[in-house]
């Protein structure tokens, strides 16, 4: 095994100099930055049981057992067989006398054909336990260190060719990285970011190509004209604990009162876990005139839905559910086998975390939202997340809810679809989002590199 050390400038210039010196077959064995640069240790023909072998060999303070007291030794028993035949797997590195160590040019040597030598029927190599224990754990640690090595020269090569290819598509695509730029300081996520970066055009002839990201983000936000305050139905508002849904209930149907009054208006909670909750939503029901009724089972929300059919617009407020809450299949139950026919919004709080929005879009999916409510966008400090979230899972949006005021402010988003935009530059400019070269290039720069 040939064993040897590489100093340069940067990782890329030492695996160059690994690869033309040793060939492809090279194994990196550690690296380490100094301040020349990069130090990488490499060698060819590399056999991990030898260099395990080497390492348990380390000179040790010898601990003779005293006198009186037996030697407790380990055995390893090998099966009968001609010596030149053992494989070297099955007696450990640690028994293996130095003197038995085979020099790298005699490996081949080996292979060729020799008469077995006479051979007892079995073969017993004892060693201290002791001292076998503490060869194993040196062993152990030893391929620890090696796997964390070849993990942090991994990360350290993929940081490297992450930067080189963002630094790469700044000088061959400038309009998409300025897209990418300018979505990642609205906290847009890397995903859709990217997604909407390729839908960008490789040049314009626009003297300020400054608002082509802003105008891609408006242009492919899944917006819906929702017919709830027009035509009616069976609507039901789900989502998490505190994403407004009792207040957008109200609001809907305080919208609904005015422009078609409350004779055909009824409202339904199913919401009995949450204290208090069918009491706030009693007190709107009782200012605006509506009927209001209580369901805590898919059977009895299918049996109030049926003496409602008259209603032009019956609204389900439903109970807040985590996504890890234990009774969320229970509520999904209730709207699938009482409301089967009900349209189903989901309720996403703005001032939400991406992470939390993905999880809880996903664990209300089997509902089949037809589109989302962002609620309270006035408490929001961005709001990239909530409309990466609509992006990334094609969920239109169908109003946006900045404010407690009923029905006030209740929008559709059809008409602010613009304003929703504006809304976000504006957060950005009092709150800017950090997102520094290593950020854009950990996250855009990887596909240019590896491609």
């Amino acid at each position: 095994m040939k064993i040897k050390r590489y100093t340069a400038a940067s990782m890329r210039s030492a695996l160059d100099q690994v690869r033309a010196e040793q060939g492809p077959d090279a194994v990196i064995l550690s690296s380490r930055r100094i301040p020349e640069g990069i130090e990488v240790v490499a060698a060819v023909d590399y056999d991990e049981t030898l260099m395990n072998y080497a390492r348990a060999q380390r000179p040790t303070a010898p601990q003779p057992p005293a006198p009186e007291a037996p030697v407790r030794t380990a055995v390893v028993r090998a099966a009968a067989m001609p010596a030149a035949a053992t494989p070297a797997a099955a007696i450990p590195a640690a028994a293996i006398p130095a003197a038995a160590i085979p020099a790298p040019s005699a490996v081949k040597a080996a292979a060729a054909p020799v008469s077995p030598a006479p051979a007892a029927s079995s073969a017993t190599i004892a060693l201290p336990a002791a001292e076998a224990s503490a060869l194993s754990k040196r062993s152990d640690n030893g391929v620890i260190a090696m796997r964390r090595d070849l993990q942090d020269m991994r990360q350290m090569l993929e940081s490297s060719l992450a930067n080189l290819g963002w630094k790469d598509r700044r000088v061959h695509d400038p309009l998409r990285v300025r897209v990418l730029e300018e979505l990642s300081a609205l906290d847009i996520a890397p995903d859709v970011a990217t997604r909407l970066a390729e839908l960008a055009p490789t040049s314009t002839r626009l003297r300020d190509p400054a608002h082509i990201p802003t105008a891609l983000l408006a242009k492919h936000l899944p917006i819906t004209a929702d017919p709830t305050c027009t035509e009616g139905g069976i609507v039901a508002i789900v989502g998490p604990t505190g994403a407004g849904k009792t207040t957008t209930i109200a609001k809907l149907a305080a919208r609904w009162a005015i422009q078609h009054g409350v004779e055909s208006l009824a409202i339904i909670s199913t919401d009995a876990y949450r204290i208090g909750a069918r009491e706030q939503l009693s007190t709107y029901a009782r200012i605006l005139g509506v009927p209001m009724y209580a369901a805590n089972s898919g059977k009895e929300l299918a049996q109030v839905l049926d003496r409602l059919k008259q209603r032009r617009l019956v609204l389900i407020d439903t109970a807040g559910v985590g996504p890890r809450a234990q009774h969320l299949p229970e509520q999904l139950s209730l709207l699938r086998v009482g409301a089967a026919g009900a349209r189903i919004l989901l309720a996403l709080p703005a001032p939400g975390e991406a992470r939390a929005l993905d999880e809880i879009t996903l664990s209300f999916k089997p509902l089949a939202p037809v589109a989302c409510v962002l609620t309270k966008i006035d408490e929001a400090g961005t709001l990239g997340a909530a409309m990466s979230t609509a992006i990334r899972h094609s969920l239109p949006i169908a109003y946006l809810c900045n404010g407690q005021r009923v029905p006030e402010d209740l929008h559709g988003a059809q008409q602010r679809r613009i304003w929703l935009v504006r809304m976000a530059m504006r957060l950005r400019a009092r709150a800017p989002v950090q997102r520094d070269e290593s950020y854009l290039a950990r996250h855009f720069g990887r596909s240019e590199a590896h491609a």
